[in-house]
């Protein structure tokens, strides 16, 4: 579930653009890309257990997930990932601090990488190893396994993302372009994570297409100097859904300017 890269640059008048699909069953219930009413919270929303897995807040913060593929470690009674993003978004402190608690209890949840972003430090965890990574400048990605692994759609889609990114300013449906990639990958390449070699094979898309599971939305957010930009492209069953693009200025907490400004 979902695949995530990112060009994080400081220094830049776009510190940080994420681009991202996330990937889901046909049947979980969804709401588009909103503003939510019960928190200041700009995502869209799993209507099932209420959280999200990619959102950004007025106050200059971004998270987003990505399930890690275990079959075998996977727990019925776990609860949802998906409030992992939504309490970042809402905390007020560090990204350092929040995933330095959230390490010590996330072995309560099912496993997964969750992305920060504080206007001053992009950071990931890694929830299997407890292990918080400092992300340096430059293109990164994640999937399904720890950050960085090299499976075939996520170096593919680093390696498009860089090659793009020496135009002076990316166009969107370029970016999505790279994300609607149907390519799978050939078989020596799939990793095993215990599903079966079908599924893996469509797994291996970056754009994945089954008969029940999807890409369900593909996304693009760009941090500007004084603006959020957040682009959400929405697919069901039945193809395209529709796009929806808000933008939002962002302030930054009193004392506490970003590094790259």
């Amino acid at each position: 579930m979902c695949l995530l890269a990112w060009n994080w640059q400081p220094a830049s008048p776009t510190p940080l653009l994420l681009i991202a699909n996330r990937d889901e069953y046909y049947a979980r219930p969804t709401a588009p890309l909103h503003w939510w009413d019960d928190a200041d919270i700009l995502a869209g929303r799993d209507l099932q257990a209420r959280g999200t897995w990619l959102g950004v807040s007025r106050t200059g913060r971004m998270a987003a997930l990505t399930n890690y593929r275990d079959p075998a470690a996977m727990r019925a009674d776990a609860p949802s990932r998906g409030e992992l993003v939504s309490a970042y978004l809402q905390a007020e402190t560090s990204a350092l601090d929040y995933l330095t608690v959230l390490a010590g209890r996330a072995g309560a949840y099912n496993p997964f990488n969750l992305l920060v972003f504080d206007g001053s430090s992009l950071l990931g965890l890694e929830s299997r190893h407890a292990k918080v990574v400092t992300l340096q400048p430059g293109i990164g990605a994640v999937s399904n396994a720890d950050f960085l692994t090299p499976w075939p759609k996520l170096t593919q889609l680093k390696d498009s993302l860089q090659s793009l990114l020496t135009q002076d300013r990316p166009r969107d449906e370029q970016l999505l372009a790279l994300l609607h990639n149907p390519n799978v990958a050939v078989d020596a390449d799939l990793p095993t994570t215990g599903l079966s070699l079908e599924f893996e094979r469509a797994l291996s898309a970056a754009f994945i297409t089954t008969p029940d599971y999807g890409t369900r939305a593909s996304s693009i957010v760009r941090f500007e100097t004084d603006r959020i930009v957040f682009l959400e492209q929405g697919f069901d069953v039945g193809g395209a859904t529709g796009t929806r693009q808000l933008t939002t200025a962002w302030r930054r907490v009193a004392g506490e300017l970003p590094k790259w400004s």
